[in-house]
């Protein structure tokens, strides 16, 4: 639902050739090079109203007083609503499911999808992974380590390995060790995480388990986040040198915050969050960033939620200037999201 009121179809004609000049040139765009990009449509006076008008209603601003116009975040949050979603090649979406289908785990796969989007859009690739309760213990696995420390691994159904090394008030044998995985695994493998939890916490208020040794071990691995290590989201970046030179607006000082500010992986997660939290399925557009960060305002986010089966949610992102080529990162995003739901099935 646009923010504000819509446009008249010709002032939305005339905006659109205004930003997508701007994107394709960086440079101010006059009303004669709307002329003539639209064949003769509208008569060059025509042309010069309608930016006028557009300029008092604040999709346009004047940087020098000779100069053309340049699209306004107002503009390209209009101009983006109005673009719908091509379909791309049928070479390209094979060859994307193809490279999927080689990840083997969930990290491979975050990867694989920040690297396709990021190729394609020569933008800045962003996939992150948000686990749930729903997800399915495969097993656990606990070793022994030196200075009485253990190793908890955690694997989900989906391929979903996490592993956190957690330090004992004193040594365990690997043999007691072995004991617990058993009984965790031949318990509660196929079960969802958030029963699981449910489960062990009624055995643990038991009066008995203060006295069974396994059952005080294993209360010990549960305090220590077994049971949570998988939930803890992960995010990968690429392409982030993408932004270099892109759009001349962003001076160095600027580029150098932006990276900063990326470099965060709380912020990233708060981006995504925050802007494709209700995008399950739908192709969200965030044009300007500055309620992350103010580094971040003048860039636009694309992107999508997938919700698996298994109980995991991908998040797919663009990231990139204003300048960026919005209808191909929304193709990009959509089937690459698509890709993700069929490899999962």
């Amino acid at each position: 639902m646009s923010a504000h009121a819509p446009i008249p179809a010709r002032a939305q004609s005339v905006l659109s050739a205004i930003v997508e000049a701007y994107i394709e040139t960086g440079e101010p765009v006059a009303s004669r090079t709307i002329a003539k990009a639209g064949g003769g449509q509208f008569s060059p006076a025509t042309i010069r109203n309608v930016m006028a008008d557009l300029f008092d209603d604040g999709f346009l601003h004047q940087p020098h007083t000779s100069a053309g116009r340049i699209p306004t975040l107002k503009a390209f949050r209009t101009y983006a609503e109005n673009l719908s979603t091509r379909r791309m090649a049928a070479p390209e979406l094979h060859r994307m499911r193809a490279e999927l289908r080689r990840s083997e785990s969930v990290e491979e796969r975050l990867e694989t999808t920040s690297h396709l989007l990021t190729e394609i859009t020569k933008n800045v690739g962003i996939a992150a992974a948000f686990p749930s309760d729903a997800q399915t213990l495969a097993k656990v696995e606990f070793v022994a380590l030196a200075e009485g420390r253990v190793l908890m691994i955690v694997e989900t159904r989906d391929r979903n390995v996490r592993n956190r090394v957690v330090a004992m008030d004193a040594p365990v044998p690997q043999d007691e060790l072995n004991v617990i995985r058993n009984f965790v695994n031949e318990n509660y493998s196929g079960w969802t995480m958030g029963r699981i939890r449910t489960d062990l916490q009624a055995r643990l208020a038991e009066e008995r388990a203060r006295y069974d040794i396994l059952m005080r071990r294993l209360q010990t691995f549960y305090q220590k986040g077994l049971l949570e290590m998988g939930l803890a989201p992960e995010v990968h970046l690429e392409g982030t040198s993408n932004l270099v030179g892109i759009d001349p607006q962003m001076d160095r000082e600027k580029l150098r915050e932006i990276f900063r500010t990326l470099e965060q992986k709380q912020r990233l997660l708060e981006l995504l969050e925050r802007f494709l939290d209700q995008a399950s399925g739908n192709v969200a557009i965030q044009v300007g960033l500055g309620e992350i960060h103010p580094s971040l305002r003048d860039l636009s986010l694309i992107g999508l939620t997938v919700e698996l089966p298994t109980g995991l949610a991908t998040r797919v992102a663009v990231l990139g200037p204003l300048r960026m080529n919005y209808g191909q990162a929304m193709s990009t995003v959509f089937h690459v999201g698509e890709a993700i739901q069929a490899v999962s099935a």
